[in-house]
């Protein structure tokens, strides 16, 4: 039937509806799909299917098409990015899924409005968001020209501002330049599959921009992401795992800031498991050891689920939960430069943070730390003022945040890592040790540039080490209870039902709400 030709009857009328619904539903093609099913990957409409509960998918903008030139109607089903709302655990989300097979998911006039409304819309009824993504960039020529700029770019002064008034989620699983790689920096939780690309443009128009050849994975792959920015939380090998990382990652928030995050049941034997902190935490403070194992025992069993694990590694952060409720685990970790803070650890705290206050998320922090990490490198880094951004965000924090002090906490790091009145409740282990700095470097500076021999070192350094234990803390009130390490689930579970914002119902001031995604 001609396009030009308009139906009659209500059923031709129907049928040609069903003709273009069913155009549209083929993507890019059957020979396109089949290529990315032959090399393992998803596509758009797949991921969908993966990701929300079975048939509960209500897609908007199906019949939506490029309208720049005439001659792309017919080539651009859907506009390239199929949108909508489904279900995931019976909770309402809003996804974004990029068709590469249609003009390679590029932005156009359409295809943001649709973004558009879906973001609206998850933010205005209080929902998740979520952005499967794979694009490669703005739309040209449609972009091209002066006209091209202001009829597509610009028109929502809102695009890339957020308030995390809801959740954001992000999946990189191609290549993912333009807004699609925007809208991963913005998410509150980001997942990368193996062999996917994030970066501003692709490796061919860098490769032009500065004169050389750039490798695809140089400019934007998953070790990159992972190590050195620190953009993405979780690295996969499959889409599938994916899509299974964002729903693990939703099970822990609340639907928007104004809940509090959903409760879980409490797995049997999750209060036995506190009891081997003793056989982890060595004898000697010189001595490191893996700070994931501690959580892990004071956590339900099964429930932390970390963030960013190969980045900052001087520093652990991710949720868990105690008694079935949610909370955010901060803890320092001696198998990296002996838990001394460097740069990249202050960021992935910070970021932590301003996530768990905006969401309602109580805070834990476990300590361990010499300090923060010193030298030129970290000076080039703006060691100060990622310090000071952790200091502000961890001060601003309107949640319950509780610290508790398992060995070394020295300087500034002390009040970093919640001491003094940084956090609502300190505790601390018998093996607790609190002083400006580690007693030997102490002594060091104090000596520096005179004839001193080794016994009067060591009479500066015992007077160093005067006082430097837990009962200086709790003697004085600085620490509101001492726990032996079999105790702290315990006490961490009892201490934040004393601290949960009974007044507001457990929803914080969302201090941090508008902080920067990166910083």
């Amino acid at each position: 039937m001609s396009e030009d030709v308009v139906p009659e009857t209500l059923e031709d009328r129907l049928n040609l509806l069903r003709e273009r619904e069913d155009a549209a539903r083929q993507m890019g093609g059957k020979e396109k799909i089949a290529r990315r099913e032959a090399a393992g990957i998803m596509n758009a409409r797949s991921r969908i299917d993966a990701l929300l509960d079975p048939e509960s998918f209500s897609e908007n903008g199906l019949l939506g098409v490029s309208t720049v030139f005439d001659e792309d109607r017919e080539k651009t089903p859907a506009d390239g990015k199929v949108a909508g709302f489904g279900l995931i655990d019976d909770r309402m989300v809003g996804v974004v899924s990029n068709d590469f097979t249609v003009k390679g998911a590029s932005s156009s006039m359409t295809n943001m409005k649709k973004i558009g409304h879906i973001k609206r819309t998850a933010t205005d009824r209080g929902f998740p968001l979520i952005f499967l993504g794979e694009s490669s960039g703005a739309r040209m020529p449609d972009n091209m020209g002066s006209e091209g700029m202001g009829t597509m770019l610009g028109n929502d002064p809102h695009q890339y501002a957020r308030e995390r008034e809801t959740p954001w989620a992000s999946a990189v699983l191609g290549q993912c330049f333009g807004s699609s790689a925007w809208y991963s920096c913005l998410a509150d939780f980001t997942v990368m599959r193996k062999g996917a690309i994030l970066a501003v443009a692709s490796p061919a128009l860098a490769s032009l921009a500065i004169g050389q050849k750039v490798e695809p994975e140089d400019l934007g792959g998953w070790k990159l992401h992972s190590e050195v920015t620190g953009m993405v939380d979780r690295v996969v090998d499959t889409d599938e795992e994916a899509l299974a990382e964002i729903r693990k990652f939703l099970s822990y928030m609340p639907s928007h800031n104004g809940e509090t995050p959903p409760l879980a049941p409490v797995p049997e034997g999750s209060d036995k498991e506190a009891e081997k902190i003793a056989k982890i935490l060595p004898d000697s403070r010189k001595r490191g050891y893996d700070v994931r194992k501690i959580i892990n025992c004071i956590v339900d069993q099964e429930s932390f689920f970390e963030f960013k694990p190969r980045f900052g590694r001087t520093a652990v952060t991710g949720l868990g939960r105690l008694d079935g409720g949610v909370v955010g685990i901060v803890a320092n970790n001696p198998m990296a430069k002996a838990g001394a803070l460097d740069v990249d650890g202050c960021e992935k705290v910070t970021r932590f943070l301003v996530m768990c206050d905006s969401f309602n998320i109580p805070i834990v922090m476990l300590v361990d730390t010499p300090g923060f990490v010193i030298g030129i490198e970290g000076e080039k880094k703006k060691a100060p003022g990622k310090i000071m951004n952790f200091m502000t965000a961890l001060q601003m924090c309107t949640v319950p945040k509780l610290s508790v002090i398992m060995r070394k906490s020295y300087g500034q790091a002390y009040l970093n890592m919640g001491g003094g009145r940084n956090s609502d409740s300190v505790a601390v282990w018998p093996t607790a040790e609190v002083s400006f700095m580690d007693p030997q470097y102490a002594t060091e500076v104090v000596t520096w540039g005179r004839e001193v021999s080794e016994s009067e070192k060591q009479t500066i350094r015992d007077e160093m080490e005067r006082n430097s234990t837990y009962l200086g803390l709790a003697q004085i009130f600085a620490a509101q209870s001492v726990v032996a390490p079999q105790d702290t689930r315990r006490y961490l579970i009892e201490e934040l039902k004393i601290q949960q914002l009974r007044r507001s119902r457990g929803i914080g001031r969302h201090k941090l709400a508008n902080w920067p995604t990166t910083f």
